[in-house]
């Protein structure tokens, strides 16, 4: 069993910065990729970002490229999403989720493992 825990949301300006983190329970932490997703009222769950098991490669969708960077601490079991130049569209739950296997991937039905999500809100 993996169990994820996401922390850092809270409500910030437009133009600011946030950075969340997810802490990861598992003995195994440096052998999974990992990933950011987001989830509006009344949207479904959407792809914001992914990293490889070694942090070598990573991904990020069309909408936050450029303002978010995700990372990772292997040593920490930690996977970070710093969110800079905030929008109010940028409003959503986000949750963290693990694969088991170490290539990145975007699709939703990829993951295993899903934390419990952080709220972020940004105001306008």
């Amino acid at each position: 069993q993996v169990q994820l825990v996401e922390s850092g949301g809270g409500l910030v300006q437009a133009g600011g910065s946030l950075r969340l983190s997810c802490a990861a329970s598992g003995r195994t932490f440096s052998s999974y990729a990992m990933g950011w997703f987001r989830q509006a009222p009344g949207k479904e769950r959407e792809f914001v970002a992914a990293i490889s098991y070694s942090g070598r490669s990573t991904y990020y969708a069309d909408s936050v490229k450029g303002r978010f960077t995700i990372s990772r601490e292997n040593a920490k079991n930690t996977v970070y999403l710093q969110m800079n130049s905030l929008k109010s569209e940028d409003t959503a739950v986000y949750y963290c989720a693990a694969r088991g296997g170490p290539r990145a991937r975007v699709e939703v039905q990829e993951y295993d493992y899903w934390g419990q999500g952080t709220q972020v809100t940004v105001s306008s």
